[in-house]
């Protein structure tokens, strides 16, 4: 594993254990947990991922860091869009909705997640063939 992977996975890890306390802005860039449903275990899974806003909408992006499989969570998007978002230490229900590149307003939030995240994203849309997807987190209201 590279040490940019160690980083990210010691990164995650800590925003976890300390529920939020720790993590939400640490690699400079604002990072939440993602927790989705395993669409063959049924076991929860989490992901720390940058995300940027759109209105009341987290959008995160399926990049796997430019390789050239989706990340397992996309699939458990795919399967399940039901989510649990957390932010620092808030967590709030949710629903994901995958913005492949050929929808309307793909090129819009695109712009949104590649300018919030350094244009890292177009970097590594330049090392894959497969598109990859934006997707909008939309929370639940409050209860």
């Amino acid at each position: 594993m590279s040490i940019t992977g160690q980083v990210l996975r010691l990164h995650e890890a800590l925003y976890k254990r300390t529920d939020g306390r720790v993590g939400h802005r640490m690699i400079g860039v604002p990072t939440l947990l993602l927790r989705t449903t395993g669409r063959r275990s049924g076991a929860t899974r989490t992901n720390g991922l940058v995300y940027a806003r759109d209105g009341d909408d987290y959008l995160v992006v399926a990049s796997n860091g430019g390789a050239d499989r989706a990340p397992a969570w996309l699939h458990n998007l795919r399967a399940n869009p039901d989510v649990e978002i957390q932010v620092g230490r808030e967590r709030r229900s949710g629903t994901a909705r995958i913005v492949e590149p050929s929808a309307p307003d793909y090129d819009r939030l695109w712009k949104i997640v590649n300018d919030n995240n350094r244009d890292r994203y177009s970097a590594y849309q330049r090392q894959t063939a497969r598109p990859i997807p934006v997707i909008a987190l939309t929370p639940s209201a409050p209860a």
